[in-house]
């Protein structure tokens, strides 16, 4: 009886763009108009500045995890039905992320910081490899994209090799797929070498 109630809350808070309400609020910008045009923490660092984008980072995490943690808490992980649903959690606030339900399933991110909250409840030292493979691929790089497509591509196999877990790893493989789309225009930009670079 709780995991309808789990599953809209998740995607109700995965929707808030923290990006675009904490530009907003703090710089008086309209962060969907700057810059790439993106909510998410990286475009909010750009364009107002380091302090927002690591509230926003924060708060992109935060909308993953707590739903998330609620449901394994409430619901369990023990089983393969009880750790589908909480996976299903875990989508359901990403999805919320890259399809906001307040802007008509709009003007979303592309759900990097929103996946890495969930991952931090599903599985943390997974989510800690693959953060290692996200800095170490930005530091040599200098392109985020480059370091969330490939931290991405980690996330499945580091899940299932932490968890053994099938919805849980499912979930994740899902989350890989969902990145790369959602950077379509990154991949594009990274191939004709005219990607920004961070620093």
């Amino acid at each position: 009886m709780y995991f309808p109630f789990f599953l809209a809350l998740a995607y109700a808070l995965g929707s808030v763009p923290f990006g675009a309400v904490l530009s907003r609020w703090r710089a008086g910008m309209d962060i969907t108009k700057a810059g790439s045009g993106n909510i998410g923490a990286t475009n909010v660092l750009r364009q107002a500045g380091p302090a927002l984008g690591v509230a926003t980072l924060a708060c992109d995490m935060a909308k993953g995890a707590l739903p998330v943690l609620g449901a394994a808490l409430v619901l369990g992980t023990d089983g393969f039905l009880n750790q589908t649903a909480v996976a299903l959690v875990a989508l359901a606030a990403f999805l919320g992320h890259l399809f906001p339900l307040y802007s008509l399933f709009k003007k979303g991110g592309k759900g990097v910081a929103t996946a890495a909250g969930c991952v931090l409840v599903l599985s943390p030292v997974a989510l800690a490899c693959a953060l290692v493979v996200f800095a170490a691929v930005v530091g040599i790089f200098r392109r985020v994209s480059l370091g969330s497509l490939i931290s991405a591509a980690s996330l499945a196999p580091l899940v299932y090799w932490q968890t053994h877990s099938l919805p849980y790893t499912g979930a994740a493989l899902a989350v890989t797929i969902l990145v790369w789309f959602k950077h379509e225009a990154n991949i594009k930009r990274l191939i004709a070498g005219e990607e920004s670079a961070i620093f």
